[in-house]
C-alpha cells in the first residue's frame, strides 16, 4: 500500500552511536518503501553551521543522498535544536527544507505538520528565547564566528536549557489546546502530526465543529519511532532500534 512516513527528534550525536546505527538501517529498510520521508525536526542533537566537519553529518548525508537516489524524496522542518541545518546541507543529503508549518495533501486527505515547539505558548521562557535566536541578524553572526567558539557557545546554550527545563512542569512544556486547535483551524486540517514533546500519542480533538486527531512522533531513545499515512489515516508505530 502506497504511503509516507514521517520521524522527528532522532537528537543524533556522536556519543549515542547505536541510535544512529537504527536510523541508518531505518533508511535501508522502511524508508526506501516509503513514496516519501519527511522528518520533522531534531535529527541533530545540535547544528552549530554546515561548515562543521563532524564525520556524523558527512555519514547521515551520504545515507539520506542514497534514499533519494533510490527514488524516495526527503522533506525536513527545523527543530529547536537544529534550526540552523542550512541548504549546503541539506543539498548534501538531496533533501528539501519547508517552512515551520507546511500542509500537505496525501492520499486525498489534508494535513498540517511541524516541529511542534511552537504550539509550547504555556513556556512562556522558551517561547522568547526562540524569537530571540530566530533572528536572522543573529544567526548570520552566531555563524560567522570561529567554529570552536561556536562549539563552546553551544554547549553552554545546551547546559542552560538542561537546568531550565529541570524546574519546569511537564505540563507547561507541552503543547497548549488553544494553540493547537487555532493552527489546525487556520491551516484548515483535521490532521496535525509534530514532534517535539517525546510524547507519542494519538489525541482526539474537535476543529470547527469536525473530529480532529493530533498525532505525535516520540524520540529515538531505546526505540524508533514513525508515523506511517495511507490512504486510510496516520498510524504511529514504534520499533526497535
Amino acid at each position: 500500500m502506497s504511503h509516507t512516513l514521517f520521524i522527528a527528534d532522532l537528537h543524533l550525536c556522536e556519543e549515542e552511536p547505536a541510535i544512529t546505527a537504527g536510523f541508518l538501517a531505518f533508511l535501508r529498510r522502511d524508508a526506501r518503501q516509503a513514496d516519501a520521508l519527511y522528518i520533522l525536526g531534531d535529527l541533530f542533537e545540535a547544528w552549530i553551521g554546515d561548515d562543521d566537519p563532524n564525520p556524523l553529518h558527512a555519514k547521515v548525508a551520504a545515507a539520506l543522498d542514497e534514499l533519494r537516489l533510490a527514488g524516495v524524496p526527503c522533506y525536513f522542518i527545523h527543530g529547536n535544536r537544529d534550526f540552523l541545518l542550512g541548504q549546503r546541507f541539506a543539498k548534501s543529503c538531496g533533501m528539501r527544507l519547508l517552512p515551520e508549518a507546511q500542509r500537505l495533501e496525501l492520499y486525498g486527505r489534508p494535513l498540517l505538520i511541524m516541529h511542534g515547539d511552537t504550539l509550547c505558548t504555556d513556556d512562556e521562557g522558551y517561547q522568547r528565547f526562540r524569537r530571540k535566536v530566530h533572528r536572522r541578524w543573529l544567526q548570520k553572526l552566531f555563524l560567522s564566528l570561529p567554529l570552536a567558539l561556536r562549539q563552546r557557545i553551544a554547549q553552554k546554550m545546551r547546559a542552560g536549557s538542561k537546568q531550565a527545563n529541570s524546574s519546569k512542569t511537564m505540563a507547561i512544556m507541552d503543547v497548549n489546546e488553544e494553540a493547537v486547535t487555532h493552527t489546525m483551524s487556520r491551516y484548515q486540517v483535521q490532521c496535525l502530526i509534530h514532534g517535539h514533546t517525546h510524547r507519542p500519542a494519538v489525541h482526539r480533538l474537535t476543529v470547527n465543529g469536525l473530529p480532529a486527531e493530533r498525532v505525535v512522533l516520540g524520540a529515538w531513545h531505546t526505540e524508533g519511532s514513525m508515523i506511517r499515512v495511507t490512504s486510510s489515516g496516520a498510524e504511529p508505530i514504534a520499533f526497535p532500534l
